[in-house]
């Protein structure tokens, strides 16, 4: 198996708690739009990434009660910016949202790209 060297591992950062007021169908709705939006990321040949899908198993695990707990303040955060360390880009979507702006200040301090949008995300061949 040969690796595309143009492909991008891309992480996709989007709000998850903002605005939902911890509302289990709006958190979820959050992480559908940033499930999807990785999703297109792959099918353009790139790997996209969220943090949510590495850290909400964990939290699962680890007992957390809901958002906010200890066991997501140990979790989430740190989950996802380990995962930024790894990534070559930031791709941030959706609205307000302290943890995706965190995410890209961070990518934008060590010179990895961000995007805004899809359109702006180079092409992977």
């Amino acid at each position: 198996m040969t690796i595309d060297r143009h492909s991008l591992m891309i992480l996709v950062a989007g709000p998850y708690r903002s605005g939902t007021g911890d509302d289990p169908a709006k958190l979820e709705a959050n992480v559908r739009a940033m499930t999807e939006t990785a999703l297109e990321l792959f099918r353009a040949g790139h790997l996209g990434v969220t943090g949510e899908a590495l850290a909400l198993p964990l939290l699962e695990a680890a007992g957390s009660t809901g958002p906010g707990d200890a066991a997501y303040e140990e979790i989430f955060h740190p989950v996802a910016e380990q995962l930024l360390a790894r990534c070559d880009a930031v791709l941030r979507i959706g609205g307000p949202s302290e943890g995706a702006e965190l995410m890209v200040s961070r990518a934008r301090a060590t010179g990895k790209a961000v995007y805004t949008s899809l359109a702006d995300v180079p092409p992977a061949r």
